[in-house]
C-alpha cells in the first residue's frame, strides 16, 4: 500500500467505550476516541473493565458499526498491580508532581509491565501490515515497545492525556530510564502543552544522552521520533446545540423552581486530588468571608464523580471534602440557604451541559491538569447573549488555550476569592468579549480536529 495512506486505525487504550453505552456520555478521553473511531473505523482494543480469575487465551471481538472492538479481561492480581498499584499510585501522582502520593513498589511495577506485556501479545495476532497503531496515557507506556519485540514495524503513535513531569521529578521513580526508553519506541509522540513538551525533551537530553535533530525530531536510545504538542478538544457543536436545548429540559426547569435567587457557580470533576477541590472549597470559604454581601445570593455546586475508590488516597480525600463541605455549610448556611451543594455522584454529559448553561461562573482550579476539559464544555455551553464567567487554574493545560478566562493560582485562596467575585460583578460587555475570544479557540481545536492533526503526522512515520 502507498506510504500515508489509512487503510485501518488501531487504538489501544486501558478503557474502551461502545457507542451504545449512553452512560459513556460524560465526557473524557473514551468519549474523544470514540469520536475518533467512529470517524475513521478500526479496531480498538483494550482492558474490558472485567476481572475474572483467568485471562481469556484471545481477545473478546464485537462490533459496532464501522468499529470493531477487541477487550481483554484481567485477573485480580494484575488489576492489582498494573491499575490500581503501579498506574494509580505511582504514575498517576507522579506525572501530578504529587512526590509525596508517589508509591513506589517493585511487584507493582512488575504487573504493570506483566499487562502491558499481555496486551502486546493479545494484539500482536489482530494487527495487519499497514495499520496504523495509535496508543493512549500512562496505563499503557511500555505497550509499544512490547510490541517492537515481536517484530511490528507498523507506525506507532503514543498521546500522553496526563502532564509530563520535570526531569527533577521523574527521576525519582526508579524505573524512569526503561519508562523514558519505551517512549521512544513509538515513531511520534504527543503532549497536551509546550511545558509537557519541554520537559521531555529536557530529561531526552540531560539523562538519556539524547539530541534534538530539528523538525521535532528526537534522537535517543537508538531510534529516531517525532515529538509535538496536540493539545485535545471536545465536541463543540455537540455542546453547543445540547446547550440550546437545556433550558427545556427537566433539570433546567427544577432548577428555575429552585426556592432563593442565587447566581451558581458550578465545579465539576472527577473525586481526584490532582482537581484541588479541597483548595477550591478553601477559596469559596475564603470569599465568604471576605465578601460577606455575597451570602445568601451565591452557591457552589460541586460535583465530584466517585473514582478510583480501592486506592487509599481517593478515598481519604473523599473523607476531607465531605468534612469541609460540613465545616462550611454549618459556618455560614441559614434556614433558606445553603452555600456548598457537594454532589458525590455522576451526572450524564446532557445535564452537565445544562447545569454550565445554568451556571454565571464555571470554577476550574485543579493543582495539576493535562489539559481539562470541562473548561471548554462550560464555554461552549454558555448562552451567548449573557455568558458566564471562567475561573481557571493557571496549572490547567487549557489555560495555555483559554487565556481570555480568569486566570488564578489555586494555592492563593484570596486570588481565587478575588476572581470569584470580579466575575460575579464583571459587566456583560467583558463577559462577551472574554467568551467570545475563548470561543473561537474552542471552536477550532475540537476533538476531531485534534485527531487528523495527530493521524496525519503519524502517517508519514518511521523518520529514520
Amino acid at each position: 500500500m502507498e506510504r500515508g495512506v489509512l487503510r485501518r486505525l488501531v487504538v489501544a487504550s486501558n478503557r474502551l467505550t461502545v457507542a451504545t453505552d449512553t452512560r459513556a456520555r460524560a465526557g473524557g478521553l473514551a468519549v474523544a476516541l470514540l469520536e475518533v473511531m467512529q470517524s475513521h473505523g478500526g479496531l480498538w482494543f483494550g482492558w474490558s473493565g472485567k476481572i475474572t480469575a483467568k485471562t481469556p487465551a484471545k481477545p473478546t471481538r464485537t462490533r459496532s458499526g464501522a468499529i470493531t472492538y477487541a477487550t481483554v479481561d484481567l485477573s485480580r492480581k494484575n488489576y492489582a498491580e498494573y491499575y490500581n498499584g503501579f498506574a494509580n499510585r505511582s504514575l498517576w501522582p507522579l506525572f501530578h508532581y504529587r512526590l509525596d502520593l508517589t508509591a513506589f513498589n517493585k511487584q507493582n511495577y512488575s504487573g504493570y509491565l506483566q499487562v502491558n506485556t499481555l496486551f502486546a501479545s493479545k494484539l500482536r495476532p489482530l494487527l495487519e501490515p499497514d495499520d496504523l497503531i495509535w496508543i493512549h496515557d500512562y496505563h499503557l507506556i511500555p505497550m509499544g515497545e512490547e510490541l517492537r519485540k515481536t517484530g511490528i514495524k507498523q507506525p506507532m503513535g503514543f498521546f500522553l492525556h496526563t502532564p509530563f513531569p520535570p526531569m527533577e521529578i521523574l527521576t525519582a521513580l526508579p524505573s524512569h530510564h526503561a519508562l523514558v526508553r519505551a517512549i521512544c519506541a513509538y515513531d511520534l509522540v504527543g503532549f497536551q502543552t509546550e511545558n509537557d513538551l519541554r520537559a521531555f525533551l529536557d530529561y531526552v537530553v540531560h539523562e538519556a544522552d539524547g539530541g534534538m535533530m530539528g523538525d521535532h525530531l528526537v534522537h535517543a536510545f537508538g531510534r529516531t521520533l517525532k515529538v509535538e504538542v496536540f493539545p485535545i478538544g471536545i465536541d463543540t457543536e455537540y455542546i453547543v446545540k445540547t446547550g440550546l436545548m437545556a433550558p427545556r429540559s427537566g433539570l433546567a426547569k427544577r432548577l428555575m423552581t429552585f426556592p432563593g435567587d442565587y447566581d451558581r457557580i458550578i465545579g465539576v470533576d472527577r473525586l481526584d486530588y490532582s482537581k484541588g477541590l479541597v483548595e477550591r472549597f478553601h477559596s469559596f470559604e475564603r470569599f465568604l468571608e471576605n465578601y460577606p454581601a455575597y451570602r445568601g445570593r451565591v452557591m457552589l455546586m460541586q460535583i465530584a464523580s466517585p473514582s478510583r475508590s480501592e486506592v487509599p488516597e481517593y478515598r481519604d480525600i473523599c473523607r476531607v471534602l465531605e468534612a469541609k463541605a460540613g465545616h462550611i455549610n454549618g459556618r455560614f448556611a441559614e434556614f433558606d440557604w445553603v452555600p456548598i451543594n457537594y454532589l458525590n455522584k455522576s451526572f450524564t454529559r446532557h445535564n452537565l451541559i445544562g447545569l454550565y448553561r445554568a451556571s454565571r461562573i464555571g470554577l476550574v482550579t485543579p493543582l495539576r491538569d493535562g489539559m481539562n476539559l470541562v473548561a471548554k464544555e462550560y464555554v461552549a455551553a454558555q448562552n451567548h447573549h449573557d455568558p458566564g464567567v471562567l475561573v481557571l487554574s493557571r496549572f490547567a493545560g487549557a489555560a495555555r488555550e483559554l487565556d481570555a478566562a480568569l486566570i488564578v493560582n489555586p494555592y492563593d485562596f484570596d486570588a481565587v476569592a478575588d476572581a470569584i467575585a470580579s466575575g460575579l460583578e464583571m459587566s456583560l460587555e467583558e463577559r462577551r468579549e472574554r467568551w467570545t475570544a475563548m470561543m473561537e479557540t474552542v471552536r477550532n481545536n475540537t476533538f476531531q480536529s485534534w485527531g487528523k492533526s495527530f493521524l496525519k503526522v503519524l502517517k508519514k512515520a518511521p523518520y529514520e
